[in-house]
């Protein structure tokens, strides 16, 4: 596996940080990778994807949102939107500096993210959603007992998997006028959504409505036995494996 340290400018002029995980010889697609909320492009599940990928010969981009991780700006002025508007940034390098993505993957909020920014990539042939929400929203439910703070004071601090993050009201207002699955209705690519029923942090109800939201061809795998951040390898092994093999017939050689 062959590893690039890239930067780019993201949605709001900042430098954000990202790696690019190629096979050994030419790849045969490149794929474009978003994280989950408050994450980073170095979480296990995204870490352990993208080098099963390149075994498959799929170059992957993943890269920390705006104020995340080893990208510049200030997390508390990011939302949604932004964090769509970053991944068209990256599809965008991608394009230029390599090859344009083919393929979108997005975990948990990054799932909804693609999800979103898929009619904007328009040389991207398919869509991958792993234990995604169906409604941006949903990621609200994690700090729910701060939320009447953050509207009333304007921001509060949150804990989020043990660390500290600030969430100002306009993250509150920017997921509520979000309408994703209109866009899903629209969207032109294959669409696999990838979930567990053993999610307890986005109900696998969630892909249910993703699904029926989209139109085909699109597919359904469940994940098991898996936890909402894929953190047991072989489970982040497997769905990268069933990736690699469902995109095959939309983005080529693989």
């Amino acid at each position: 596996m062959k590893v690039e340290a890239v930067t780019f400018i993201g949605s709001d002029g900042q430098r954000l940080a990202a790696r690019l995980d190629g096979p050994d010889e030419v790849p045969g697609a490149y794929a474009l990778f978003a994280h989950c909320f408050t994450c980073g492009k170095d979480v296990f599940a995204a870490a352990r994807i993208a080098q099963r990928l390149t075994e498959h010969g799929v170059a992957v981009l993943r890269f920390d949102f705006t104020g995340i991780g080893a990208s510049e700006g200030e997390f508390a002025n990011t939302n949604f939107s932004s964090n769509v508007a970053d991944l068209l940034a990256a599809a965008a390098h991608l394009r230029h500096a390599y090859e344009a993505p083919a393929l979108l993957i997005g975990h948990s909020l990054g799932g909804a993210a693609v999800l979103a920014a898929a009619l904007e990539v328009p040389d991207s042939k398919a869509v991958v959603t792993i234990a995604a929400p169906s409604d941006p929203r949903h990621v609200t439910g994690l700090f729910a007992d701060r939320v009447p703070e953050i509207e009333g004071q304007g921001e509060a601090e949150v804990q989020l998997a043990g660390r500290a993050f600030k969430i100002k009201r306009q993250f509150l207002a920017d997921v509520a006028e979000q309408n994703l699955a209109a866009r899903i209705g629209r969207l032109r690519q294959a669409l696999l959504v990838m979930h567990s029923p053993r999610d307890t942090t986005v109900d696998i109800g969630n892909a249910t409505r993703i699904f029926m939201a989209a139109r085909h061809p699109k597919s359904f795998v469940s994940l098991d036995r898996a936890d909402h951040l894929l953190s047991a390898r072989g489970d982040a092994m497997y769905a990268a494996s069933v990736i690699a093999a469902w995109a095959q017939p939309y983005i080529g050689r693989v």
